[in-house]
């Protein structure tokens, strides 16, 4: 970590401070509980113990990985729809395929960001390439998701390919901390990433001892996730530490400041910066679908049964390796395995289960 450096960070552009600007005060911070997604990849859930009404518009981000794969270790999830939602994949280290039913997709690897818009539904599947598979290797990487307003949650599924060479890289004002702007606008200065729900999305890397004073949108929320090192966030100077994310309240100032004394395999604090404007609608998430009401979460398990969301195309058939039921036996929600008829799949707790996210509805 990172992907992606410099060999001469003062020739960037740097981000001005703003005289009299009013830094954010701390409001919470929170540490991610670490578990395993899909087939077995470790993460931490970042916003986890966040309410709803902190994050909005985000629902969820997870750290995936660092882990370092042994010769056949490296996992992916199965196939899989989602709706109402984008998704982000921001790999920092290792090689990521993903697919999907209407045949778009690719491969990130690096410092490459995958930005998928599901809209009104789309299947499909992340995996390591045979290769990697082949001979093991380090993997690390974030997914986030981000809400989608009620008007734009019925839109065309969609992907863009965020390629590392493309992300604006910009300076601190005494140039102790890289700054990669993946989407959205800091300081004048725009990311490559082109969002439906207005959102600034970061990288940051701060040098031990130096200090980041970024200026930020006042009618943008502040979230700020510690993927690796040690620091401390607002000019109350709170400590924080690997896995841990806080929450600012106003102000113009994101402030976090590195630790004079960092681990020697991570010499220096890793950032995860977001923010956006508030939707400020309800939503009703559970599994892989984000709406606004309960009805219209159903809806979506119903179409997805149906089949309205979308079939493995018959290419990807070999790598569907938990294949989603679509005759409709055993794949709704809580209808258990045992009553399911031979052959049928519980698909229901499949698809629920793949990103850890929530069984139940959530509403907030």
């Amino acid at each position: 970590m990172p992907a992606v450096t410099v060999a001469d960070i003062t020739v960037l552009p740097r981000v001005n401070e703003v005289i009299g600007a009013r830094a954010r005060s701390v409001k919470s911070i929170t540490t991610a509980p670490q578990g395993y997604e899909g087939e077995g990849f470790p993460v931490r859930r970042t916003f986890a113990g966040i309410d709803m009404a902190e994050l909005d518009p985000f629902i969820m981000m997870d750290q995936m990985g660092e882990v370092e794969y042994a010769p056949g270790e490296p996992k992916g999830t199965p196939w899989h729809p989602h709706r109402g939602f984008e998704s982000v994949t921001y790999i920092i280290d290792g090689i990521f395929d993903h697919k999907d039913n209407n045949g778009g997709g690719g491969t990130i690897s690096n410092g490459d960001t995958q930005w998928m818009t599901a809209g009104a539904g789309i299947l499909h599947i992340e995996t390591p390439p045979e290769h990697l598979v082949m001979s093991g290797g380090l993997f690390h990487g974030f997914q986030l998701w981000v809400n989608l307003p009620a008007e734009k949650k019925w839109s065309e599924p969609a992907y863009q390919d965020v390629r590392a060479k493309d992300v604006a890289l910009l300076s601190s004002t005494d140039g102790g901390a890289l700054i990669r702007v993946i989407a959205g606008e800091v300081d004048g200065h725009f990311g490559p990433g082109t969002t439906q729900t207005p959102i600034t999305l970061i990288h940051a890397t701060i040098t031990a001892g130096a200090e980041l004073r970024l200026p930020w949108r006042k009618d943008y929320n502040a979230l700020v996730y510690v993927a690796a090192g040690f620091g401390y966030v607002g000019d109350e100077h709170r400590p924080v530490r690997t896995g841990q994310t806080t929450v600012f309240g106003d102000g113009d100032t994101i402030v976090v400041r590195a630790a004079d004394q960092q681990e020697s395999r991570s010499p220096s604090l890793e950032l995860f910066i977001l923010g956006g404007a508030p939707i400020k609608e309800p939503v009703a998430w559970m599994g892989p679908f984000v709406m606004n009401t309960k009805r219209e979460v159903l809806q979506a398990f119903e179409d997805f049964q149906k089949g309205l969301l979308g079939t493995i195309p018959a290419i990807y058939k070999e790598d569907a390796k938990k294949p989603l039921n679509r005759g409709g036996e055993g794949s709704k929600p809580n209808v258990a395995t045992s009553g399911a008829k031979s052959g049928a799949t519980n698909d229901a707790a499949d698809v629920l289960n793949v990103h850890g996210a929530p069984s139940d509805i959530q509403e907030g």
